[in-house]
Order: structure tokens, then sequence, then C-alpha cells
């Protein structure tokens, strides 16, 4: 098997997933990259996840009662499920129609809607776009409950175009306007907040009643609406139709998509003043939209078997989230496999760093890239990733550690065992300048702690050399 396969087999499971130890990678490798595509975007794939385990040792994972629950759930669900592009795809969403459990205050109305996003989100766009539209969470977020025939609110009309479908300068206030009016009536049963909040605390073991949309046509406006240039008593669906149609969406998911699989973009704000980082790849994700019927599923099907996307240029051209940063570090040390109490921690971890799921900051989502990195987070990322690799009690590291020492035959120049680790790592590549300082700390620890003057190793070397990489700026790129 080429080592090159490998690694770009490395490239496409940071992307399409968290990553994946050196042994998954070889197995996919020898299975062919188009196969590996291919088994990823299938939607129908069964997850493997234990909820019978969950609920029997976390049974507030069940009632989403709070924050801590829901989003130590999904943690679950990113490193455990065997469908991880599903779990990619949610997160992608997520920041996209990013909805937050600071007005929402319930956690598990914003679990389904992140169940949408493994439901419709690799399917075709007008379906997602309607399904959110119809969301309680989305609605309360975005105060449609208030848009009414007569008394329009304009929010959700605005978001939708502005943030989650076309992008500034592809419409008119008189088409945000309109499509307010068609989304009237469009609301939650017991659209009171107050009351709706006093009706979900029921009490174990059922844990809250989920929110439930509601259709009122009395309160929809039924009159004639003109939106970008077309003519009719549009509803809801019918405007979604219309924006789905545009060239400036495809576009505009094109890039989003882009900017979360690819390589880093400038922020949302900034495109209408930014051209894209690649056009050509843009032209050719939209041009997969529209050819495959407006389907998600196709548009990831031609970004992963670009060129654009094997290319090298891009590989570690994205500053890691902290979900992917932990979620990622997790899955190659080997814990959480189980339900346990740490889940909580450790999206506690992800907090520190920055990213609070499903509690974006603002209806923006999460500013990424090099955003995620600063004095306080830096620190705070680094430290997270360097002891999580350099334990030897957890059984993924303690596999590591065993395979580089088989494979070295007990001794390693110091620059093979750093080869060795970084494989061991998920096919890790680093740069000129990283690769030398993990050399010279190898040869430094050279005799040290146990480990022979010839070259020998022992486990506490090969874990230093492992916490190394993990704190390595090339390891905060995926």
């Amino acid at each position: 098997m080429a080592e090159q396969d490998v690694r770009l087999m490395g490239h496409l499971m940071r992307r399409a997933g968290f990553g994946a130890s050196r042994d998954e990678l070889e197995r996919r490798a020898a299975k062919g990259y188009q196969a590996t595509v291919t088994d990823l975007l299938d939607t129908d794939a069964p997850d493997g996840i234990r909820h019978d385990l969950l609920r029997r040792y976390h049974p507030d994972y069940s009632g989403f009662i709070g924050l801590s629950g829901a989003h130590s759930y999904w943690l679950y669900r990113m490193l455990n499920s065997n469908t991880p592009l599903l779990e990619k795809v949610a997160l992608f969403w997520h920041n996209v129609f990013a909805t937050g459990y600071a007005k929402l205050t319930q956690g598990k109305v914003l679990m389904e809607q992140i169940a949408t996003f493994r439901k419709h989100g690799m399917g075709d766009l007008p379906t997602l776009l309607v399904a959110l539209s119809k969301d309680p969470s989305m609605i309360i977020w975005l105060d449609n409950q208030e848009n009414h025939n007569g008394a329009i609110n304009e929010n959700y009309g605005r978001e939708l175009l502005e943030l989650f479908s076309m992008g500034v300068g592809n419409y008119t206030e008189q088409d945000l306007k309109e499509a307010a009016r068609a989304f009237t009536g469009w609301t939650v049963a017991n659209t009171e907040y107050v009351t709706m909040k006093a009706r979900n605390d029921s009490l174990w073991p059922y844990g809250r009643s989920a929110f439930e949309f509601e259709y009122r046509p009395k309160d929809h406006d039924n009159g004639t609406k003109t939106f970008l240039g077309h003519n009719g008593r549009f509803n809801g669906e019918d405007i979604v139709q219309i924006i789905c149609r545009q060239p400036a969406t495809a576009r505009f998911v094109a890039r989003h998509m882009y900017h979360f699989f690819v390589a880093d973009e400038p922020p949302v704000p900034q495109w209408p003043y930014q051209p894209p980082r690649d056009p050509r790849a843009i032209d050719i994700l939209s041009q997969a939209y529209f050819e495959g019927g407006y389907s998600i599923r196709e548009m990831l099907r031609a970004l992963f078997t670009s060129d654009f996307f094997k290319d090298k240029s891009v590989w570690y051209a994205k500053v890691k989230s902290p979900a992917e940063l932990v979620v990622g570090t997790l899955k190659i040390s080997g814990d959480l496999r189980k339900p346990d109490p740490r889940m909580q921690q450790m999206t506690g971890e992800m907090m520190t760093m920055g990213q609070t799921l499903i509690n974006p900051p603002s209806v923006e989502g999460w500013h990424q890239g090099t955003e995620w990195i600063n004095t306080g987070s830096s620190m705070d990322r680094v430290n997270f990733s360097a002891k999580a690799i350099g334990d030897i009690t957890r059984p993924g590291v303690n596999e590591m550690i065993g395979k580089v020492m088989a494979e070295a035959g007990g001794k390693a120049s110091p620059r093979d065992l750093v080869e060795r680790c970084l494989d061991q790592m998920g096919a890790v590549t680093v740069s000129d300048n990283t690769r030398k300082a993990l050399v010279n700390f190898a040869a430094k620890t050279q005799g040290a702690g146990g480990a022979q003057p010839n070259g020998g190793l022992d486990e506490k070397r090969v874990a230093g050399i492992l916490e190394m990489i993990a704190a390595s700026p090339d390891y905060q790129r995926g």
C-alpha cells in the first residue's frame, strides 16, 4: 500500500470526520478512496450508537433538561458514531443555521434541530430549508412566533436571505419583507413562550416535551407577493423554492462548504467584499448543486473527489475548531468509548477554548479559522491535546506506543522514531521546522528515563514524543 494513499486518507478523515487511527486509515486506503467517499456519504448506514447504555448511565441525555446533557450527548455521538460525516455535516449546518441555548433555554428542542441536520443535512436544500423554517428552536430564536398577518416580524426572513441562503447583495429590503409575509402563521403550538416553558417542564423519566410546529392559516398573509422578481400568493415553501433556484444560493452554500471542509475563508460578513480563495472550486460545487437537483450530498461528493480538495496546498489549511480538536484527540487516545461522567468535562474543555456546542455566540455562528486562536485559547488547546496524548494509561496511546516500539525493533534513530510516531498519530504531516524540533527532542531524550544510550526505547520516551507532536502548531490544524 502506497504511503501517499494513507496520507490522503488521513486528510479525508480529518475533514469528513474527526480523524482516524493509523489502522483505520490503512483499512480505508486498502478499500480505496472512492469507495470510502461512497461509504461516508451513505446516510442509511447504522451509526452504532448504544442509546440503551446512554440512557442507563446518563438519563439526562434523554431528557436534555439543560445544556450540559445535550452537548455531552452530541460529543459522545461525534466520538463514537460509525457515520462520522453525518455528525460533521450536522456541525457544519449548526454553524450556518446558528441557534443557541442562551435564548431557547431548552436542550431538547436544540438537539432535535441537530437531529434534523442529520436527517436532511445531506439531502436537497429545499427540504432542509423548509424543515428548518418549521423547526421550533429556529422559530423562537428568530422570533417568527411574533410574525403575524398585518404585523410582520422580519427577523427570520432577513436571516434566511442574508445568512442562510443567498448572502448580502443578492436581494432587496422589499424582498425580505415579502419573505417575512410568506412565513406569517408559521409558529409554535402555544406560542406564548412563558406558557411553553411551564408546559415543557414535565417530570422524569420523560424529561421535557418537545416544542411543536404549528401552521395557523388565519394568521397567514395570503395576499400577492413579489419576491426576487416572482409574483404570487406565496407561502413559505414557495419562497424556499425560489431561493434554491438562484445562482447566488448555489455559490453561497458552496463557499460555506469550501470554508468548512477545505480551507479557511474570511468570516461571512466579509464575503461581499472579498472574493473566494478558490473561485474555480466554487464553480465546481455550484455546478454539482444544480446538476444534482440542489443535492448537498452531490456537492460533497464533488468536493471530496475533486483535485482542489486532494491538493496538498489545502492539507492543514484549516485551524481545527475546539470540537474538532477535542473529538479528534479523544479518538486517537482511545478515550470515552463508553458512557462516562467525564463527557461533561470534555465539553467543558471545548468551552474554555471558545466553543460551546448548541450555544453559538450569535446568529452568525462562530467565526472560524485563526479566530479560534488567541493567547488564552492557545494555551488551553495545547495543554489539552498534550496531556491527553502523553497519558500512557489511555488505551489508544498505549496501543500507539506498543506499535512504535514493535516496528522499531526496540531501537530507532531519532528521525525514524519521530516518523513512526507521526504515522501512529494518524499519518500526520508536519512542517520542516516542527520535524526538526521533534527530532532534536527525540535525540535529547535518548538515554533518558531508562532508555538505552544506543537508541533503545521505553514507553516514557515514545509517549514524550507523541505528546510533543500533540503540542505542536501543526497538530492544531487539520
